[in-house]
């Protein structure tokens, strides 16, 4: 390489080097990154075990006739009772402690919010086996034919959109914090008298965070294949093109969040109003389908919309890069926008 090019590129290796060795000596932000998604993954498939059906939690008031309904629902696959008292029973529904109420009677009485949706199911087993105890006959006995699709199971869905949470949380909050910082030690303004060029100063904590992607991401899914049975159906090429492409949208949104900040309390409160809204509406936790129709156009032109979905089809369905093509083009704008816009704006003091 001539002489000139490498002083033109040797601050931005310099500073890349400078942001890889800060990221190292971090205890925390290596906890964030590599352990936070495992434990997730085994909390979140804790909460929703993958073997035999949801629980339904049901509770009665103690006394002579509410054991005949403990009788009958006691054998019930599947069906927790358990005594509450009568002034304590609403706040065991709200809390979530049970799904439903079953007040002893001729017929018995069911108290549910019916806007849960544990609570209509867990009324629909309950129903059922009451009735099946009081001698009602069945016209017939329905063929049950089991299947279980690999893939398909909550942890299974989960583990793609916690791969791609951490990936925004990294770049976003990392880079974001790391301009507002040294902004505040007065850093920029004496890398603002060196010959360094703006974009250098951009880009290097970007192309630091790369350095840590490959096992940011293959801890979670090794982990999800060996302890869950987590099928990856995706090749490493087409999951690679995919968390690169989240790593540099995510780290161009922190540089913009960045550019400007002065204060922790500004940089926290703008990463915050753009990160929160997507942590619900993005579907992370639960399918973004959920919401109307009529917002579903911005919903799937959110950033970590685009990046969960395209981490999910890669790895649970292995889609190709050319099916995805719709999200890396809104990947692609959230990188190339922002950081223009970062590079315009940005301010060393």
């Amino acid at each position: 390489m001539p002489t000139d090019a490498r002083a033109t590129y040797r601050p931005l290796v310099a500073l890349t080097l400078a942001r890889f060795r800060e990221f190292v000596r971090e205890p925390e932000a290596l906890f964030w990154t590599f352990l936070f998604p495992i434990i997730m993954s085994v909390a979140m498939a804790i909460a929703f075990p993958a073997g035999g059906g949801q629980t339904v939690r049901v509770g009665v008031t103690a006394g002579a006739e509410s054991h005949a309904l403990q009788q009958a629902l006691a054998g019930v696959k599947d069906v927790v009772v358990r005594e509450i008292p009568a002034d304590a029973q609403l706040r065991a529904l709200r809390n979530g402690e049970v799904h439903l109420i079953v007040a002893a009677g001729s017929p018995p009485t069911y108290r549910f919010d019916p806007m849960r949706e544990e609570s209509r199911l867990a009324r629909l087993v309950v129903d059922n086996a009451l009735k099946r105890a009081a001698g009602r006959t069945e016209p017939w006995h329905a063929k049950e034919d089991l299947i279980q699709i690999p893939g398909s199971r909550y942890v299974d869905w989960l583990i793609p959109d916690i791969i791609s949470l951490s990936i925004m949380n990294n770049g976003l909050w990392s880079i974001g914090f790391m301009t507002v910082q040294a902004r505040l030690r007065k850093l920029l303004k004496r890398l603002a008298a060196s010959p360094m060029r703006r974009r250098d100063f951009l880009m290097a904590p970007v192309i630091a965070r790369l350095a840590f992607l490959g096992p940011e991401v293959a801890a979670p899914l090794v982990f999800g294949a060996l302890a869950f049975g987590m099928p990856i159906r995706g090749s490493i090429i087409s999951i690679s093109v995919v968390a690169i492409a989240g790593a540099l949208m995510w780290g161009a949104l922190g540089l913009l969040m960045g550019s400007r900040a002065r204060t922790f309390e500004a940089a926290s409160g703008l990463m915050n109003l753009m990160s929160v809204p997507m942590w619900v509406l993005s579907g992370v936790f639960f399918s973004a389908s959920n919401f109307p129709d009529a917002v579903q156009p911005f919903i799937q032109a959110l950033p970590l919309t685009a990046l969960v979905d395209a981490m999910r089809g890669v790895v649970l369905e292995g889609a190709t890069l050319a099916s995805l093509w719709n999200e890396l083009a809104i990947l692609l704008t959230w990188t190339i926008v922002p950081f223009a816009i970062a590079l315009k704006i940005f301010k060393w003091r």
